[in-house]
């Protein structure tokens, strides 16, 4: 799993896409090298909340990365960064469309300097359209892709999910994008510029709930068969206030968690309609009657599709998640750092290491022959920052 060993990435973004992104490259073995802004580095690191002088979820995010702090409004620092460009297979950006060009570092100008640069612009709405310089958050691009307009209630709100879909996906995304264009590069001999955006992103994990538009029926909102419009497929309390998932979608399923609950069963109670009121409520009513640790225990040994809705503070005690290895803690002066393992994280020789902002600093522009004499400038002038 550490494939990308011969890889070595620049990456200039900052908070989750583009840091979950190349921290992926990172486990699987690519160097990163991150950049951050002379005005305080990567805006998570300050965010609540924190183990020691870092967010939380940094140290997933940004483990084994080296970090320099450069001010690319500085000409001289641009100058430095365009001059260790030429170590680089990939640079990643997060920056809104035009803002590398405003520094001096115009994505068509880098791929003419650069030709076998793989140059990753990961952004909201992309880099062309009406959009592309709008502001934008995960809530914003979901809403954007149908996928938050395919959620429920039936006759309300959407609410907002407990997790970041476009920023994940993004990050994904631009993965994909990135080992396609090195193999490419590797056939051809040229980079490529790579435009991706969250919001079209986030449209895939729609299409289930569109597939009826796409055929004249638009459907409703939290009322289809994969949003909570059938009994046999949707969240129930339980009897000391939890949540259980049931999902017996396929009448196989359905049809042998009826037999052993006592409900009478058919095909219909798999489509949308009416009826779907009734069989929720005496649903509802029979999972009321157990606690969620009852539930675990009943279905354990009978392969009906129930799970429980489990709370992020739950995660690590999860015995399956445990045994998968997905949790692990890095030491740290501060003490144990929890860190989450991705399917292509390596199960051994991970490097949690969370560097200090600008901690390499000069390692890295030295490495990239820029001059001692300019590095020293540099620092003198507070382009560069760090060690």
């Amino acid at each position: 799993m550490r494939s990308l060993s011969h890889v070595r990435v620049l990456d200039l973004s900052r908070l989750l896409p583009g840091p979950f992104a190349t921290g992926v490259l990172a486990d699987m073995g690519a160097s990163v090298d991150k950049i951050e802004d002379a005005a305080g580095g990567d805006y998570l690191r300050h965010m609540p909340p924190q183990i020691g002088d870092d967010n939380a979820a940094f140290a997933t995010l940004n483990r084994g990365k080296r970090s320099a702090i450069l001010d690319l409004k500085n000409p001289v620092a641009r100058d430095a960064l365009l001059a260790i460009l030429p170590r680089y297979d990939v640079l990643f950006e997060q920056f809104r469309p035009g803002v590398l060009t405003r520094l001096g570092l115009d994505p068509a100008m880098l791929r003419e300097r650069f030709p076998r640069l793989v140059i990753c612009s990961l952004t909201g709405y992309g880099q062309t359209g009406p959009l592309a310089a709008r502001a934008g958050h995960d809530l914003n691009y979901i809403a954007r892709s149908g996928a938050l307009g395919a959620t429920g209630p039936e006759s309300g709100t959407p609410q907002a999910p407990g997790f970041q879909l476009a920023d994940i996906s993004g990050g994904l995304w631009s993965i994909i994008a990135i080992l396609g264009a090195l193999i490419e590069r590797d056939r051809s001999g040229q980079g490529a510029h790579l435009d991706i955006a969250m919001s079209e992103g986030t449209v895939p994990f729609a299409l289930m709930s569109a597939a009826p538009a796409f055929s004249g029926a638009p459907g409703t909102p939290g009322a289809e068969q994969l949003t909570g419009g059938i009994g046999p497929y949707n969240t129930y309390r339980t009897k000391d206030g939890r949540s259980v998932a049931l999902a017996a979608l396929e009448p196989k399923f359905w049809m042998k968690l009826a037999g052993l609950l006592g409900l009478p069963a058919s095909l219909a109670d798999l489509m949308t309609g009416p009826h779907q009121v009734e069989l929720k409520a005496k649903l509802a009513g029979i999972f009321a009657e157990k606690t969620l640790d009852e539930w675990v225990l009943w279905s354990s040994d009978k392969d009906c599709l129930i799970e429980p809705v489990l709370t992020p503070s739950e995660l690590r005690a999860d015995a399956h998640l445990a045994a998968r290895g997905v949790f692990f803690d890095h030491a740290s002066p501060h003490g144990p750092v929890p860190q989450i393992r991705t399917p292509v994280t390596p199960r051994e020789g991970v490097d949690g290491s969370v560097a200090k902002a600008g901690e390499h600093t000069r390692a890295i522009l030295a490495e990239g022959g820029v001059a001692p004499e300019t590095i020293d400038a540099l620092f003198a002038t507070g382009a560069a920052k760090g060690a």
